[in-house]
């Protein structure tokens, strides 16, 4: 098979095929990384030997002052013992001429008097601050053993003296570590690119030449025989993936012609697992419109149908009748005889007002939890009452022990009825209205009884059939 030269953009790719963002080098991004570590280690750097360099320079003001301590301690103590305030002021006058010295004072001790101070600062000095601050206690001998505390010597450091030196030594400690930083970069960036960079290009170069044709073709590196590190096994990891990559490519010649073959069979499988899918959906759909309880439609296969009979009343203008059945006493019989009892009442009820409906179009519906619906279509006031009075009496008839009703021995039904006429139509909402309104009267009339409209229904949507 012929090889295909690889294109331009193939050869040198600078723009993801995908993303179309534009690719950097790993020297580009070494580069970085690179300078960003050498600003933090710059950073670091200086910050630690500013600090060195800021106590060495107390140190060093702390021992100047000493210095000046123990150089006029002894003559000052003289001349304040013998009151020579000129010497005195000598003295002072000459520490302050220190550079490191910002003020000088000395304290006089009289007897019987305030002591007295001598003292020079030096202009634009102000409180030590940081600067270190000594204070000596002065002390003449007149003679041997006779020891004389004859005053004190205090001396404070000039704090900006000390960021003077920290200054100059800061632009030292700046440019070595800058110059240091930017060395160690540049030899990394060239050691990388050589022994890593350009081999790594070399390996992409080839990667985007491989074509199925050439799988064969093996990669090799300009590099030292003997080299054995991570390039070495990156190069033996791409040859070791043509040659897998050149037998799984012959491999799945043989499975597609193996798979030709099983296409048609599993087509066919899937055509007959639809086919189940389908049927298990509409099982589902059955059972959602299904009462578990009693299997009588539910509420909402109640409401949909409703809405088709409302509509098909009004095309065709017939009557249609609702009927609402309620019950009698039933929370008094779940509380008596449990709900497992209540249950199995619930049902034998369910049973006995289907058995009770023998028109096909006739439908009951559990809509609540002891309440049921009947849809009659078609009958007028006059059959809806007589197929009401036939589901009381079924229900009454299953002869079922209810000893806390008020109504009867056994359990019974009470009913509302209401019909929508077809010269004077009604919304269902109206019409199960009507019937809800029939079965309150029933119930108030002692129950186990049937209770239609007052009056024959009025109220009109305005619909035209």
């Amino acid at each position: 098979m012929a090889v295909v030269p690889p294109t331009d953009r193939e050869a040198a790719p600078s723009e993801d095929s995908h993303t179309g963002l534009r690719r950097r080098s790993l020297g580009v991004r070494l580069a970085w990384a690179t300078m960003v570590f050498c600003g933090l280690f710059i950073v670091l750097s200086v910050a630690v030997f500013t600090a060195l360099a800021w106590t060495e320079g107390r140190e060093r003001m702390q021992a100047e002052l000493v210095q000046i301590e123990q150089a006029s301690a002894a003559t000052l103590s003289k001349a304040i013992w013998e009151l020579d305030r000129d010497a005195l002021q000598a003295h002072v006058h000459s520490a302050i001429r220190v550079p490191s010295v910002g003020r000088v004072a000395v304290k006089v001790a009289l007897a019987n008097q305030a002591p007295e101070v001598i003292e020079q600062v030096r202009a634009g000095w102000s409180a030590p601050g940081w600067a270190p601050a000594r204070t000596l206690e002065l002390a003449y001998e007149p003679f041997p053993g006779g020891r004389q505390v004859v005053g004190e010597l205090q001396l404070a450091g000039d704090e900006s003296v000390l960021w003077q030196r920290l200054r100059g030594a800061l632009s030292s400690i700046v440019l070595v570590q800058l110059l240091q930083s930017v060395l160690l970069a540049a030899l990394i960036m060239g050691v990388f690119n050589r022994m890593v960079t350009a081999h790594v290009q070399r390996v992409a170069l080839h990667l985007a030449r491989v074509r199925p044709g050439n799988l064969h073709g093996l990669l090799r590196l300009q590099r030292v025989e003997h080299a054995q590190d991570e390039l070495s096994d990156l190069v033996e990891g791409v040859n070791q993936l043509q040659h897998s990559l050149s037998a799984y490519l012959e491999q799945q010649q043989r499975y597609e012609k193996e798979l030709a073959s099983h296409r048609d069979h599993l087509a066919m499988l899937v055509q007959e697992r639809t086919a189940e899918l389908e049927t298990a959906n509409q099982r589902l759909q059955n059972l959602a419109r299904t009462d578990a309880l009693t299997g009588l439609p539910n509420r909402r296969h109640f409401d949909e149908l409703q809405t088709i009979e409302m509509r098909r009343t009004r095309r065709e203008k017939m009557p249609l009748a609702l009927l609402i059945c309620d019950v009698d006493f039933f929370k008094a019989y779940n509380d008596r005889l449990g709900h497992v009892a209540g249950d199995e009442c619930l049902q034998a009820v369910a049973h006995a007002l289907q058995a009770g409906l023998i028109r096909a179009g006739d439908m009951v519906a559990r809509i609540g939890g002891e309440e049921f619906a009947v849809l009659l279509p078609g009958a007028d006031l006059e059959g809806a009452t007589r197929v009401a009075e036939r589901l009381r009496a079924k229900v009454q008839d299953c002869a079922i022990a209810h000893p806390q009703s008020a109504a009867a021995s056994v359990v019974t039904v009470s009913i509302g009825l209401a019909v929508s006429r077809p010269e004077a139509p009604m919304e269902f909402d109206a019409l199960y209205h009507l019937a809800d309104e029939a079965l309150y009267r029933a119930k108030e009339a002692g129950r186990n009884r049937v209770a239609g409209p007052v009056v024959p229904p009025v109220i009109s949507s305005g619909a035209t059939p």
